[in-house]
């Protein structure tokens, strides 16, 4: 469905793009590995309530764009830590690249392994590729709109699990939007009630690769920003997955909610008990 959504003339250009996307996660993802020794929380620089952003991140965002700008000098590229990061500003015709350079910095500052880059491109508003890298255990996922879902170049695809019961749900803290703790305490209540378990990584893009091929069942997170979740999206949808909006409707480029699933009958049995 949305690659007959895309522009015929971009179609065929897809696997370049992907390439592109694919070598910027990794420049990152590098640039996460050379550092993890040298750099730690007493070198970040505080964004907001436990919101940081390091050397490394900086550093990562270079690389990673360098790429980007060198194969497609014409396009735009919301990243974010530019100064042109702004969330809701996502270009809603032509090619936009979508980059977080880590996401999941503050595991990176403390050396837990859970941390990775996501490069994404929306052309006229669709994600259409994503790139994932996570240098801790090298691996690397991608995917282009009609072209499934890979890991490390073997193709991956959602669990066939069926019901909560026995199900495994990802989910993120809403710790940048402290007014919605609250709301998200009570939904994990409910969800740790009902499941086989729930787990909290701390980064989005690798909790969406985690359900693309099946290692979850579904995830739910009540913020997200485009950047956390554009490539992701694409890989979880490749890999036969569904995503959408917490309080319904389709998921959009822009920050918000965002619930996930391996099948739409998960999807809807994940929302009941989110309430």
């Amino acid at each position: 469905m949305w690659a007959d959504a895309l522009p015929s003339a971009m179609t065929s250009q897809l696997p370049t793009l992907l390439e592109t996307a694919r070598k910027a996660a990794d420049a990152a993802a590098a640039v996460h590995k050379d550092q993890a020794t040298s750099v730690g929380i007493a070198d970040a620089r505080e964004k907001g309530r436990a919101d940081y952003v390091s050397a490394t991140d900086l550093a990562a965002q270079e690389a990673c764009v360098a790429i980007i700008r060198k194969n497609h000098p014409d396009h735009a590229i919301v990243a974010e830590e530019n100064d042109e990061g702004d969330a809701d500003g996502i270009p809603s015709e032509g090619p936009a690249w979508i980059v977080d350079p880590l996401d999941g910095t503050t595991n990176f500052l403390h050396g837990h392994p859970m941390y990775a880059s996501s490069v994404a491109l929306a052309i006229d508003g669709i994600p259409a590729v994503g790139a994932i890298s996570c240098a801790p255990t090298g691996e690397r996922w991608w995917a282009a709109r009609g072209s499934g879902a890979w890991k490390n170049g073997v193709p991956v695809q959602v669990s066939k699990v069926e019901g909560t019961g026995r199900a495994l749900i990802g989910t993120g803290f809403p710790f940048k939007t402290e007014h919605l703790i609250e709301e998200h305490s009570a939904q994990l209540v409910r969800v740790l009630g009902a499941t086989g378990g729930v787990r909290r990584g701390g980064a989005a893009a690798l909790d969406l690769c985690y359900l693309a091929e099946g290692r979850f069942d579904a995830f739910w997170e009540l913020f997200l920003n485009p950047w956390d979740f554009a490539a992701g999206w694409v890989i979880v949808e490749e890999a036969g997955g569904v995503l959408g909006r917490v309080e319904g409707g389709e998921l959009g480029l822009s920050p918000g909610t965002v619930i996930g699933a391996n099948s739409p009958a998960m999807k809807e049995a994940l929302h009941e008990l989110l309430g």
